[in-house]
């Protein structure tokens, strides 16, 4: 515990010395930069993160959604590099553990938005695609709430389920889709100060149809749903560059035992 504290400790001096490097580029474009710490913001970024896994590793860029007041984003971020080298879990290996794309969308006249999500796991070759809509609704004084609902389908390779089409235990099946999911949640920011917010971001995922096999173990255990939770806290250096704290677990999954991170992230 102590290796991995001075290691993180690290990763804050280093990311934190970072500011002085950006300071200057941002002076011409402050009343054009977006607001980083919402949720539905679209923009340009790149990002870097330390975890327990590896590294981590994040690209987004704007584009043009050509509707009017609609704007939208793509985001691609690849974890968990040098895992085995840096990483503080057992049995991690340093080529990429997950790759995961985004493509958001919001409309900035009425605070709603969609996002699609696709994530997969390198190694184990399972991974999932879902679609969820977003809205923002009014503030309540520092508290946003973003309430967000959506289906998705999961991903798998080589899974047999029920033998169908007369196929062995044990033949390779290929990729395939043994099910899907819902999602129910919501993004919440409080603002402590103008730079200084914490996000809760609590998601309930509940398996809506598919194999037995993949309804009777969708997260595991014997699980056929999950309430999964988020916490971020996060301090803006300047109006383009932020230095976040997140922490992952689960109804299945002790906070001590889910995913740590600490990351940057710089508005282009």
């Amino acid at each position: 515990m102590l290796k991995y504290c001075k290691r993180i400790g690290c990763a804050v001096l280093f990311f934190a010395g970072l500011n002085t490097a950006f300071a200057e580029e941002i002076k011409d474009i402050e009343t054009e930069v977006q607001d980083m710490s919402d949720p539905l913001a679209v923009y340009t970024q790149v990002g870097a993160g330390y975890t327990d896994k590896g590294l981590n590793i994040k690209i987004g860029k704007s584009y043009d959604s050509g509707k009017p007041a609609v704007m939208a984003m793509n985001l691609i971020e690849i974890k968990g590099i040098y895992g085995d080298a840096i990483g503080t879990r057992d049995n991690l290996e340093d080529s990429v553990d997950k790759i995961r794309f985004r493509n958001f969308s919001v409309n900035t006249t009425n605070g709603r938005g969609s996002q699609i999500d696709i994530e997969f796991d390198m190694h184990a070759k399972t991974g999932s695609a879902s679609f969820a809509l977003i809205q923002a609704l009014p503030k309540w004084g520092p508290l946003q709430i973003y309430p967000l609902a959506g289906v998705g389908l999961a991903i798998a390779n080589n899974v047999n389920s029920n033998q169908q089409w007369g196929a062995d235990a044990d033949s390779p099946s290929g990729y395939s889709v043994p099910g899907a999911y819902g999602v129910i949640g919501m993004y919440g920011k409080l603002a402590i100060t103008d730079k200084l917010w914490i996000n809760y971001n609590p998601i309930y995922l509940a398996s809506l149809g598919g194999s037995d096999s993949y309804k009777d173990n969708t997260y595991g255990k014997g699980e056929s749903a999950a309430f999964t939770h988020e916490i971020a806290l996060s301090y803006q250096f300047t109006p383009v560059f932020n230095l976040r704290y997140f922490g992952n677990w689960s109804n299945l999954t002790d906070f001590n035992k889910g995913d740590q991170r600490i990351e940057v992230n710089y508005q282009l």
